[in-house]
């Protein structure tokens, strides 16, 4: 099979041969696609050699043991855990400390034409969400799990620093919860894309008119910069969500969390199930971050083009 790997520090698109697990779900991979955390990948994050990708909706081909599944569309947990530790025995391997993440920790990713997953990974995608809107739901999963940590009430004001994919999806879940979010980004045509979302935008330019007067800031950047710019907005005692993940260090001002006694919250995956119903009720708008989509058989232009200024989410496809 085809598939988009990382390996001795070089992308390339590779025939491997077609995964067998006789423990895990096989899964034809329909469609994917391209994440931040992928082009962090290629830098070196993580030290993660072998297929990238975790955001994907495919079709179950083979399923031990739960032959209920077979020919079902889904979508995956990419945290494979243990299975037998306190943490995977109340259903949640986020943490497990033997958990392998797809395509980021010790196993196979979705850029190509089959993964497997354990059959407990995986959820049945509803039929009124198309293809395109599946393979979100593992960033709209973590957006929203944000509320897993942070109480959201509809009077907390909030700011979501970045406005690329995964700042738009973060500032549309919370708006679900609250009535005072703010989305501040340095592009109008990108922050333009939640203007009816109940989201106020603000150029980064204008962001400390602002004033330090939130409960709650979302880092959703990806730079430095926009830590700073967190510690800024934040009244004493406010809360800083931290959901980027890059390659390197990272410095931040340790004295003003401290004097501020700012609590910060590292956010990372959030879960499918409730990910899928924003989808299915319409809550959330995903369409319009599609900038492009490739066929696998291009997946390293893909993923150069995923990386250019100004390009939103790249889709791959394997169904061409």
């Amino acid at each position: 099979m085809k598939a988009l790997r990382f390996e001795n520090n070089h992308l390339k698109l590779a025939e491997i041969s077609e995964p067998n697990f006789e423990t895990e779900a096989v899964v034809r991979v329909l469609m994917s696609g391209i994440c931040n955390t992928d082009l962090e990948i290629v830098k070196g994050y993580a030290s993660f050699s072998g297929t990238i990708g975790h955001e994907f909706v495919g079709v179950v081909e083979e399923a031990t043991g739960a032959s209920e599944l077979i020919g079902k569309r889904v979508v995956g947990e990419i945290n494979a855990g243990c299975g037998s530790c306190q943490l995977c025995a109340k259903g949640d391997s986020r943490h497990c400390l033997r958990r392998t993440v797809l395509g980021i920790v010790g196993r196979d990713g979705a850029h190509a034409e089959f993964l497997t997953l354990p059959t407990r990974n995986l959820l049945e995608v509803p039929e009124e969400i198309f293809d395109s809107q599946a393979v979100f739901v593992e960033p709209l999963a973590a957006a929203f799990g944000i509320t897993e940590q942070v109480e959201i009430f509809p009077k907390t004001r909030l700011a979501v620093i970045g406005d690329g994919k995964l700042g738009n999806l973060c500032a549309q879940t919370m708006a679900l919860k609250s009535q005072n979010v703010f989305l501040v980004g340095k592009h109008r045509e990108k922050l333009d894309l939640v203007k009816e979302r109940n989201v106020e935008t603000v150029l980064l330019e204008n962001a400390l008119k602002l004033n330090n007067n939130f409960d709650v800031v979302v880092e959703a950047s990806g730079s430095e910069s926009g830590f700073e710019l967190a510690l800024d907005l934040l009244k004493p005692r406010g809360k800083l969500v931290l959901k980027s993940t890059f390659q390197g260090a990272a410095k931040w001002s340790a004295s003003r969390v401290v004097v501020d006694e700012i609590t910060v919250v590292g956010s990372r995956c959030g879960r499918f199930a409730p990910a899928l119903e924003l989808l299915k009720n319409k809550q959330i708008d995903v369409e319009n971050l599609i900038s492009e989509q490739f066929d696998l058989g291009r997946g390293v232009e893909a993923l150069n083009r995923a990386g250019q200024k100004g390009v939103m989410k790249v889709l791959l496809s394997m169904t061409n």
